[in-house]
Protein backbone atom coordinates (compact mmCIF):
# COMPACT_ATOMS: atom_id res chain seq x y z
CA UNK A 1 0.00 0.00 0.00
CA UNK A 2 2.85 2.28 0.38
CA UNK A 3 4.32 1.93 -2.59
CA UNK A 4 0.63 3.25 -4.38
CA UNK A 5 0.81 6.17 -2.15
CA UNK A 6 3.44 7.40 -3.37
CA UNK A 7 2.25 6.88 -6.77
CA UNK A 8 2.16 10.14 -8.76
CA UNK A 9 -0.52 8.81 -11.07
CA UNK A 10 -3.66 6.78 -10.69
CA UNK A 11 -2.91 3.09 -9.54
CA UNK A 12 -3.92 -0.54 -11.29
CA UNK A 13 -4.84 -3.28 -8.67
CA UNK A 14 -4.80 -6.04 -10.93
CA UNK A 15 -7.06 -9.32 -9.19
CA UNK A 16 -6.82 -12.08 -12.20
CA UNK A 17 -4.53 -14.08 -10.00
CA UNK A 18 -6.98 -13.56 -7.05
CA UNK A 19 -9.26 -16.56 -6.69
CA UNK A 20 -10.24 -15.86 -3.03
CA UNK A 21 -11.10 -12.65 -1.29
CA UNK A 22 -12.30 -11.61 2.28
CA UNK A 23 -13.58 -8.18 3.99
CA UNK A 24 -9.86 -7.15 5.14
CA UNK A 25 -8.58 -7.03 1.27
CA UNK A 26 -11.94 -5.29 0.62
CA UNK A 27 -10.92 -2.70 3.45
CA UNK A 28 -7.41 -2.59 2.27
CA UNK A 29 -8.64 -1.41 -1.22
CA UNK A 30 -11.59 0.80 0.38
CA UNK A 31 -8.72 2.16 2.44
CA UNK A 32 -6.61 2.89 -0.30
CA UNK A 33 -8.99 4.64 -2.77
CA UNK A 34 -9.77 7.00 0.14
CA UNK A 35 -6.09 7.81 1.06
CA UNK A 36 -5.39 8.40 -2.96
CA UNK A 37 -9.12 10.24 -3.64
CA UNK A 38 -7.57 12.78 -0.93
CA UNK A 39 -4.60 13.53 -3.42
CA UNK A 40 -6.70 13.56 -6.44
CA UNK A 41 -6.19 10.10 -7.63
CA UNK A 42 -8.32 6.90 -7.44
CA UNK A 43 -7.71 3.58 -8.29
CA UNK A 44 -8.41 1.38 -11.45
CA UNK A 45 -9.43 -2.23 -10.43
CA UNK A 46 -8.72 -4.64 -13.25
CA UNK A 47 -9.22 -8.38 -13.94
CA UNK A 48 -11.40 -9.83 -10.69
CA UNK A 49 -12.66 -13.28 -10.76
CA UNK A 50 -17.09 -13.42 -10.39
CA UNK A 51 -16.74 -14.56 -6.89
CA UNK A 52 -14.54 -11.34 -5.89
CA UNK A 53 -16.86 -9.30 -8.12
CA UNK A 54 -19.41 -10.28 -6.07
CA UNK A 55 -18.04 -9.33 -2.85
CA UNK A 56 -17.51 -6.70 -4.01
CA UNK A 57 -20.78 -5.31 -4.50
CA UNK A 58 -21.35 -6.76 -1.49
CA UNK A 59 -19.43 -4.61 0.56
CA UNK A 60 -19.75 -1.36 -1.96
CA UNK A 61 -16.44 -0.93 -2.87
CA UNK A 62 -17.64 -0.38 -6.37
CA UNK A 63 -19.57 3.16 -5.29
CA UNK A 64 -16.75 4.36 -4.21
CA UNK A 65 -15.45 7.63 -6.14
CA UNK A 66 -12.18 6.54 -6.60
CA UNK A 67 -12.80 3.60 -7.65
CA UNK A 68 -13.19 2.25 -11.28
CA UNK A 69 -13.29 -0.81 -12.66
CA UNK A 70 -11.81 -1.97 -16.34
CA UNK A 71 -14.00 -4.54 -18.37
CA UNK A 72 -17.61 -3.90 -16.08
CA UNK A 73 -20.75 -2.54 -17.08
CA UNK A 74 -21.70 1.14 -15.99
CA UNK A 75 -24.41 -0.43 -14.20
CA UNK A 76 -22.13 -2.08 -11.64
CA UNK A 77 -19.49 0.27 -11.86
Amino acid sequence: MARALRSQTNVTVDLTDLSFADSSVMLDLAVLARRLRAKGREILVRGAQPQVMMLIKHVGLHRLPAVRFEGISPAFA
